[in-house]
């Protein structure tokens, strides 16, 4: 511990010197006036400049996990990283740098942070009016079994509001319900994270594919057929994992029934609605069957040992709450409003009208259409656009806000003390905020810099193992963005250029950018963040990334095992789509 703290203390000052410099550099650089072209080999040897490329992340999850700073440092000392090699090693313009930093910074606040500020804030409402409680206690009559409610809240709840509003949603809020009741906060956390992955494909009504096919120019119903080919598999497997996770194998296999109809009956749904309709609505008609699967078979089924945490007495009557049925309903009314107006907010529709009224939209000086990325990333040069929309009103958070407001006066809060429980989730979440702003400082400037490309042409060299490390792309494009959209725009194009050059499907390969990227979901730094916050388990990402980090590198590896499959071997070459 001591080697550890000291190598800590050394790299927190050699950070600190380099910002020093990066100061003194931003400060006597000219300001950018021409567009700049990404350099994806500065050293002349692609290992070394992969290496380079990859300094930031190893800066930022190495002091995570294994020197055990805290994220609001190591986001900033990853950041301070990344703008070293943008401007030293990659050429850079150094005050272009900065305004690139600033745009992922603002991001990070709104819509990111934004999301996370409001489900505290509505968490934190329900529990001063102890309706969290009863609402805890009004499980016992789907289920006492602790695994059971893991299942329902995590993987099957989750998957909801990973399809009506994705950005972090359903880590936050499964999170927080785990942490009140009862779960201890590496296990609400962790398992949260691993629950929200085989939905992210198809999460906020599609967005991640439909951005796929901006940047590709394939089929939407053929990109969503495909995804909708692999996923369904994990789906599956996924629940089975989750509770292994959790209880160990024994424990997973006295439950198996429950967990294989929460599987299926997501699955199911998962594959027909991608592959006959289109990705829009995958995810919650997918998770509303599944969650009333599991309740229904519940009520004929229960397991004949009762799991109970470390912490509980084992009970001696089962199903029992003492509350009444209009209490039960008052407990849950907020999270149902909040059910409904985060999926009405995020319809298109919605998004459109409330566009019109307010949706300043600002061009990043500086940057917009200043950056190119060039061959062989893209076929033919192209200006990255760099424009921030302040969509304060369609953003997912003010939808939650909403939620909470409403909710707050139906359990009785008057405006004042709204207020005052307003400004404390403020001062509980800044640190958090701080370090989602750093977080997305880092992963915009990766993209813009070319550090992402860099990366991405190391998987590329893979030759015909390339639709297994082409999946892992999209791993990691998730783990550096935290977003499987964002991981579709970053490599998207690269993904199908390459399997033109290799000679397998680009659709496949497409589509596994984005299956692939799904589980990177669970080790990306704002997920994280997010998932302590919701747990009040600050300062403890480095042990929640170390618990969810085997479980990540094993299911990614497990997709890009079957788009292998797929890509060479019948009868899985008869799941492509033509």
């Amino acid at each position: 511990m001591e080697l550890i703290a000291r190598t800590s203390v050394r790299l927190q000052l050699l950070v600190g010197l380099a910002a020093l410099a990066l100061v003194i550099k931003i400060w006597s650089s000219p300001p950018v006036s021409s567009p700049w072209s990404q350099v994806y080999n500065p050293t002349g040897k692609w290992w070394l400049s992969t290496l380079c490329a990859a300094l930031p992340v190893l800066v930022l999850l190495g002091s995570l996990a294994f020197l055990h700073i805290q994220a609001h440092r190591a986001a900033l000392m990853g950041l301070i990283t990344s703008l070293m090699c943008s401007i030293w090693i990659f050429h850079m313009p150094a005050r272009m740098a900065v305004s690139t930093a600033v745009y992922g910074a603002c991001y990070g606040l709104l819509p990111i942070g934004w999301i996370i500020l409001n489900v505290i804030f509505m968490y934190q409402l329900t529990c001063d009016a102890g309706l969290f409680k009863i609402l805890q206690e009004s499980l016992r009559g789907i289920t006492e079994d602790r695994r059971l409610q893991l299942l329902l809240i995590a993987f099957s709840f989750g998957a909801f509001f990973e399809g009506a509003a994705g950005f972090g949603t359903p880590v936050a809020v499964t999170a927080a319900l785990l942490i009140g009741l009862g779960f201890r906060p590496l296990e609400a956390s962790g398992l949260s994270l691993i629950a929200n992955t085989a939905p992210v494909a198809y999460g906020a009504l599609g967005a991640p594919l439909i951005a796929l096919e901006g940047v590709t120019g394939l089929d939407l119903r053929q990109l969503s057929a495909q995804v909708g080919r692999i996923l369904p598999f994990f789906s599956v497997l996924v629940p089975f994992w989750l509770l292994w996770a959790f209880a160990g194998f024994e424990g997973m296999v006295e439950i198996w029934p429950a967990v294989l109809v929460a599987g299926v009956s997501f699955a199911l749904p998962q594959f027909l609605i991608s592959n006959f309709h289109g990705p829009w609505l995958v995810d919650v008609i997918a998770s509303l069957a599944s969650m009333s699967a599991v309740i229904l078979f519940l009520r004929r089924w229960q397991p004949e040992r009762l799991w109970r945490l470390e912490q509980e007495d084992m009970p001696q009557v089962r199903g029992s709450h003492g509350h009444s049925r209009s209490l039960i309903v008052r407990a849950w009314t907020p999270w149902l409003i909040l059910s409904v107006v985060v999926f009405v907010w995020g319809l298109p529709s919605t998004k459109t009208r409330l566009d019109r009224i307010s949706s300043p939209k600002f061009q990043v000086t500086g940057l917009n259409h200043l950056v190119n990325r060039v061959p062989p990333v893209v076929r033919k040069p192209t200006a990255e656009t760099a424009v921030y929309s302040l969509n304060w009103l369609t953003a997912t958070g003010s939808g939650i806000l909403m939620a909470a407001l409403i909710s707050g006066l139906l359990m009785g809060y008057r405006p004042p003390k709204m207020v005052q429980i307003y400004w404390q989730t403020i001062m509980r979440v800044r640190y958090s905020l701080v370090t989602i702003a750093a977080m997305l400082a880092l992963g915009f400037l990766t993209r813009y810099s070319g550090l992402d490309a860099t990366m991405g042409l190391a998987f590329a060299r893979a030759g015909p193992l390339y639709p297994f490390f082409g999946t892992l792309l999209g791993w990691l494009g998730v783990a550096l963005t935290g977003s499987d959209t964002s991981s579709n725009v970053l490599f998207g194009s690269l993904q199908k250029i390459s399997a033109e050059q290799v000679g397998v499907s680009s659709v496949l390969m497409a589509a596994a950018n984005s299956c692939g990227g799904v589980m990177g979901k669970m080790i990306d730094a704002q997920s994280i963040v997010v998932a302590s916050t919701a747990t009040e388990w600050y300062g403890h990402e480095g042990e929640i990334l170390r618990y969810v980090f085997f479980h990540s590198l094993a299911l990614a590896a497990l997709v890009g095992a079957l788009v292998m499959l797929e890509a060479y071997i019948p009868p899985f070459t008869g799941l492509l789509v033509h």
